[in-house]
């Protein structure tokens, strides 16, 4: 256990009009971060025909990036408690920024990839922390729940504004613009975040410079997240898969272990004593695995079945972000207010189970679909997601200490990439396998690849069916909801 002569990480006092503006910086941060996630899917073909990649090689363009994120977010959330969350996210910044301009003068395959595992690196470091600096700037409930439905609303537009961006960027200029678009952008960040993010002094190294637990988590969870990533191209069954799974798994093992004898350890699992913090981070888990089937393979369905174009495929998403939008900023906050955030986060689950659900009877032909009837109901449904990040959000955060709030941030960001990750590997393997035997059968294209999306929807309905039971049965909502009489939620809600 850390020692309790270690410093409270206390913040500098912010006015409010800082807190906003603070706001702001840390939701272009997370913007930034979703975007390059998205943009670059667009742009692979013409990086592809530019640089000279081979098919397997390019995979890489995208995987270098998600190693170095998702196995680096939580290191860096606990460094943050450590030396400031301030100086973790002006540093994470920074080499995001220096990272793009390195990647959009890219002229060869491995400077693009090592651009690529810097921008990740870069992206968990700012990430890491931007939650923990949130909930310690807004202590308000009120406010709070205002600020996260902001933050969570970026994150959840950004990838519907990434492919019609990319599409955009790509046809009219070049590939190298989706990644010089991020150098003005991180340097506004950078000039607002100094003297709008509040300073913080951290807990000091010696509260948790547990080198060991560093190298265990960090090699455990690459190790990982690259064996998922390459299960498309392995086989889930395959030696490469199922040897370099159970080294990860002995590695984070060993970073479990180490925890709980460390004098003063890197990840203090009392963090999971809090069922918040748990049940919450498991949700969320398994809501994005499933949610990557939606933001996915739709898009995949629209190019490869309808014959859309990137830039109209973005746009066809687009009333999902806005609906998303709508509900997060417009109406989640006096939703959790009222209500609670387990039960908003209940009915959001509920409404997404219904997007897959009609997701599995979209056709498989061009001239048989419509996108009035077949795809703007589940784009506008998709306001599900607008309900349950916000609440799930809050819940997660809301059951951790100050001092661990920086971990607590990297940790639900964590399970977010390997969410992410296990959707790509689990759903996407599924559904081209579906296609594969389908083709083979002698079916059509179309309706191969549609029989395929249809397989991934079904199961991924049955993730979010799982995320919803255990939502129901594990998560309580914090106190200050919960005790709510109904006349005080009331006086609550007239005040938002």
């Amino acid at each position: 256990m850390p020692t309790t002569s270690a410093p409270s990480p206390t913040a500098d006092p912010a006015p409010p009009r800082s807190r906003w503006l603070a706001l702001g910086v840390l939701a272009t941060g997370m913007l930034m971060t979703i975007l390059d996630g998205s943009i670059v899917t667009v742009a692979m073909p013409a990086i592809h025909s530019d640089l000279g990649f081979t098919p397997a090689g390019l995979s890489w363009v995208v995987n270098a990036y998600l190693i170095a994120f998702g196995s680096l977010l939580l290191l860096a959330g606990r460094l943050g408690d450590m030396i400031g969350r301030k100086r973790m996210f002006l540093a994470g910044t920074g080499v995001f920024t220096a990272a793009s301009l390195l990647a959009g003068v890219a002229a060869s395959p491995g400077v693009l990839i090592a651009a690529r595992f810097l921008q990740g690196v870069g992206s968990a470091m700012a990430s890491a922390v931007s939650l923990g600096i949130l909930v310690t700037l807004f202590t308000e409930p009120r406010e709070r729940a205002k600020a996260i439905a902001v933050f969570s609303f970026t994150g959840a537009a950004g990838a519907s504004i990434g492919q019609v961006l990319g599409g955009i960027l790509t046809d009219a200029l070049t590939w190298n613009w989706i990644f010089f678009i991020n150098l003005p952008i991180g340097i506004a960040a950078l000039l607002v975040a100094l003297p709008a993010l509040p300073g913080d002094r951290g807990l000091g190294l010696k509260a948790g410079a547990d080198a060991l637990g560093a190298l265990l988590v960090t090699s455990g969870l690459m190790l990982g997240i690259y064996a998922v990533v390459k299960v498309e191209e392995y086989g889930a069954a395959s030696a490469h898969t199922l040897g370099f799974g159970a080294l990860a798994l002995a590695l984070l093992a060993g970073f479990l272990v180490r925890q709980a004898t460390a004098k003063n350890p890197l990840m203090p699992l009392r963090i999971f004593r809090s069922r918040s913090v748990s049940g919450a981070n498991l949700v969320q888990m398994l809501m994005v695995a499933a949610l990557f089937s939606f933001q996915i393979l739709v898009a995949l369905y629209m190019q490869n079945v309808l014959g859309y174009g990137a830039a109209k495929t973005g746009l066809a998403m687009l009333p999902a972000a806005a609906v998303i939008g709508a509900v997060s900023l417009g109406t989640s906050a006096r939703l959790n207010a009222r209500f609670g955030e387990r039960n908003v986060l209940l009915a959001g689950l509920v409404l997404l189970v219904g997007v897959l659900g009609l997701l599995t009877r979209i056709p498989g032909q061009a001239d048989r679909a419509n996108y009035l009837t077949d795809l703007l109901p589940v784009m506008l449904l998709a306001a599900g997601f607008g309900l349950a990040l916000p609440a799930l959000t809050s819940l997660a955060m809301s059951g951790a200490k100050e001092e661990d709030a920086g971990l607590a941030s990297g940790l639900f960001n964590t399970t977010q990439q390997i969410g992410m990750a296990l959707g790509i590997a689990v759903l996407s393997t599924l559904a081209a396998s579906r296609t594969e035997s389908l083709t083979r059968a002698g079916r059509p294209a179309t309706e191969a690849l549609t029989s395929g999306y249809h397989l991934a929807f079904a199961v991924g309905a049955g993730l979010l069916v799982t995320a919803l039971v255990i939502a129901f049965t594990v998560l309580r909502c914090p106190k200050q909801t919960r005790q709510n009489t109904p006349a005080e939620g009331e006086a609550r809600l007239a005040t938002l």
